[in-house]
């Protein structure tokens, strides 16, 4: 049996006794080199092959079971976040020590143990995130307030292209009392401030405001990501803060706001020494402060496939640490009491692991600078114990601690794509290891450099391939020319713009960090320039609509078999991927929009684009409803007249929609509920109509009150509508309808624009047209003869 890996009698017993004496008899040497040897057994018999063969690969895999563990500990995250109502707080460290007695218990069967541990680790990661949900539980503003006085201790500062972003830790919010003073709020200058530092504390007046709810079903949750950091409210300042003593018992900075106030330090004194957008972009390399990049910089980065150089991540963790080890290695060397007497690799590896460090407190400790932390600090620690290693072990370590320790961050964009990019390099590499290695043994200098700018193409495409689900399902857009861009870009950052940014962390503690930054900022508009343009090419981006999340799902779960399998039957990866691409082409977009407050509605027109019911509107709205389906915004609706393609026809008192032979009526005024009623299939309506149309279906400024942004399908036999309650259930971030309902019963007219109990239509009578009665009677009679004329049809 060449090439199969059998259990050996010693460490699996059970197998030796059963299961694996079987495998051996039944293997043919097709099998054995992960082929399918059916020869002219019969369809029963087939199956029962198929089976063996199947467990075969799957015991000569055993060594790279542990690499599932991370995966099965992720669909416990993702189970808790797919749930629509709350389990209850017992439930996850139940099932978590169930099944952890049940692995342990299971030893004794070596058959049960992987179903076991598999159980073990959902359970585990369902526990770890409901436990986190209960841990940052915190206080959630309910309706919008202020302007309100305001007195907290600032704990970041985020300077933007216009303005800054302050986040406060409030002690006072006005009256509000302390069960229902947020934890955390976020605040918006229009100006700069001056020399603000984390730990200070402030005093100003804002307008605050609960965290936005999604503007469409599956879109993008704010809500949770600031449920889990603990962000009760956003808004805008009015007027300049002003500094305040810090009170009794209050005053002293914790060790986090020491990081944050060295941070905001750094980040000023980087733009102060180098231009916009080159200062901002030279922040986000050492900082992590990306906020401050201009949004047409940020974009060209994005579009070229180059964002990654934004985010600090595996190539900067690993020039900081590569720098770091050879230059202390080098110091030491020159010391020869040192060098000869004691270990300086390890002593230089140990540094190195604490400048890593210092530089993941300096870039904000995210998701992609942990993951990177984590792996290069395996490698040094693999120095330190003379196993110099990086492996698919090392990523599984690495995201099984990011997981455990923060696993909210599972469901985020951020880490999915990171985790992705480095799961398939590592697999690429594992699996063309030797080839690379001969290639590179013989190669003189030229090709060498030439094998060098063939492996920035092949991280390129990998990267990629391996990202390109979850660009596609967060962000909805693809950079063509990805590969061309990063081959120019890469070596500049590596070779030229790192170094020097780490020689500009050295030199700032001496006022002098200027030299390094200038030839940085060289650098940084290099890149910069190749970013703007490679996106001026030709159809340099494709925008895709999101895909639904089961696609998402088999599309991770076949590039995870592709990656941790190391046999020809990892190829049966693809079938999952090859079906999770062929959901895209089943994506419809909605027809009908409606936003969260019912103040904009879009329908969608013959071309694709869509057409908006005001040019008024809410600009997240409008670029949510957009990107997710792909779709460009058409001219808003007529104030009286049809559309261009004849799907729109508008009065006064609103519009008629027709399309897949249904007839939607779009209320303007209330007057215009009694005449349209009978005669259509679904009503929107910006003021309550429940009462006023029984007959067809009603969405009215209750229905989003409670449920939030609609999404409506049009079918001849059926309305298919999505809302974003019904997709989020009731979760601590989402509060249920009756809690809605009440902080909305109880909010100003001035902030919520009426009460939602008004009578269908009764707001609207009182001249909301301006016209008179006769007009209005005119606007019924001819609106009433083309519903007749439209619906009769």
């Amino acid at each position: 049996m060449a090439g199969a890996k059998m259990a050996r009698p010693g460490k699996f017993p059970a197998l030796r006794r059963g299961a694996a004496a079987n495998y051996t008899r039944s293997m043919q040497p097709a099998e054995a080199s992960g082929g399918i040897l059916l020869g002219q057994a019969t369809p029963k018999h087939r199956l029962g092959d198929v089976a063996r063969w199947f467990a075969a690969n799957l015991i000569a895999e055993r060594e790279r079971w542990a690499l599932w563990v991370p995966v099965f500990v992720g669909a416990g995250i993702g189970i808790y976040f797919w749930l629509t109502v709350e389990p209850p707080l017992w439930l996850g460290a139940f099932a978590a020590a169930v099944t952890i007695v049940a692995a342990v218990t299971a030893v004794r069967s070596q058959r049960l143990v992987p179903p076991a541990v598999a159980a073990a680790a959902i359970a585990l990661g369902f526990a770890a995130v409901q436990f986190q949900a209960w841990w940052v539980a915190a206080p959630i503003l309910e309706r919008r307030i202020g302007p309100v006085a305001i007195e907290g201790r600032l704990v970041a500062v985020d300077p933007l292209p216009e303005g800054t972003r302050l986040i406060l830790e409030p002690r006072q919010i006005g009256r509000l009392d302390a069960a229902h003073r947020p934890a955390r709020i976020r605040v918006r200058l229009r100006h700069d401030p001056d020399g603000l530092v984390p730990g200070e504390w402030l005093r100003l007046k804002a307008v605050l405001l609960p965290p936005p709810a999604p503007a469409m079903p599956g879109a993008y949750d704010f809500q949770r990501r600031a449920y889990f950091d603990r962000l009760g409210g956003v808004g805008f300042a009015v007027g300049a803060p002003e500094r305040i003593a810090a009170p009794p018992g209050l005053g002293a900075s914790r060790w986090r706001s020491l990081v944050e106030a060295v941070r905001a330090a750094v980040t000023a004194r980087i733009r102060a020494a180098l231009p916009e957008p080159t200062g901002a972009i030279a922040a986000a390399l050492i900082t992590g402060a990306t906020h401050a990049i201009p949004p047409e910089d940020a974009g060209a980065f994005r579009d070229a496939g180059l964002a990654h150089i934004l985010v600090i991540a595996g190539l900067h963790m690993g020039m900081v640490a590569t720098a770091a080890f050879f230059a202390l290695r080098a110091g030491l060397a020159l010391i020869p009491a040192i060098a000869l007497n004691h270990p300086t690799k390890k002593w230089a590896a140990g540094l190195a692991l604490l400048v890593t460090f210092l530089y993941l407190l300096l870039s904000g400790a995210t998701v992609p600078s942990r993951r990177a932390f984590a792996m290069t600090g395996l490698v040094l620690l693999g120095v330190l114990v003379d196993r110099l290693s990086l492996s698919a072990r090392a990523i599984a370590y690495a995201a099984l601690a990011v997981m455990l320790l923060t696993p909210e961050s599972a469901a985020g964009p951020s880490f999915q794509m990171s985790f992705a990019a480095v799961a398939g390099l590592i697999a690429f590499y594992e699996a063309m290891r030797g080839k690379l290695g001969e290639w590179h043994s013989h190669a003189g200098k030229l090709r060498r450099a030439g094998l060098y700018l063939l492996g920035i193409a092949f991280t390129t495409v990998i990267t990629t391939v391996a990202t390109m689900p979850f660009t596609i399902y967060h962000f909805n857009r693809f950079p063509l020319y990805s590969v061309a861009a990063n081959a120019m870009a890469v070596p500049i950052t590596g070779f030229w713009i790192m170094p020097w940014a780490l020689v500009a962390c050295l030199l700032m503690p001496f006022g002098a960090e200027a030299l390094a930054l200038k030839p940085m900022g060289w650098g940084i508009d290099a890149v910069a320039a190749i970013a703007h343009a490679v996106t001026s090419w030709p159809g340099a981006v494709l925008t895709v609509p999101s895909m639904p999340p089961e696609a998402l799902i088999l599309l991770s779960l076949g590039g995870l078999w592709l990656c941790i399998w190391t046999r020809r039957w990892r190829w049966l990866g693809l079938a999952p991927i090859a079906a999770g691409y062929a959901a895209l082409a089943l994506v419809r977009p909605p027809d009908i929009l409606v936003a969260g407050d019912a103040a904009l509605v879009a329908v969608r027109a013959a071309d694709g684009s869509y057409l908006l019911s005001t040019a008024r509107h809410a600009k997240l709205a409008e670029e949510t409803w957009t990107r997710r389906t792909a779709a460009e915004t058409g001219p808003a609706w007529p104030a009286s007249g049809v559309s261009a393609d004849g799907s729109l026809s508008c009065d006064a008192l609103g519009c008629l929609y027709r399309a897949r032979g249904r007839t939607v009526a779009l209320i303007r005024d209330g007057a215009a509920l009694t005449e349209d009623c009978g005669r259509v299939d679904l009503v929107v309506s910006p003021v309550a109509a429940h009462r006023a149309c029984r007959g067809p279906v009603v969405i009215d400024r209750i229905d989003t009150w409670l449920r939030g942004g609609h999404a409506v399908r049009l079918d001849a036999d059926r309305l298919r509508i999505d809302t974003v309650g019904d997709w989020r259930g009731v979760r601590p971030w989402a509060p249920p309808p009756e809690r809605a309902a009440r902080k909305d019963h109880s909010a100003t007219a001035g902030a919520t624009g009426g009460p939602p109990e008004a009578p269908a239509g009764e707001a609207s009578r009182d001249g909301r047209s301006g016209k008179s009665g006769r007009n209005r009677a005119g606007n019924r009679g001819e609106r009433r003869r083309r519903v007749s004329r439209e619906t009769s049809t």
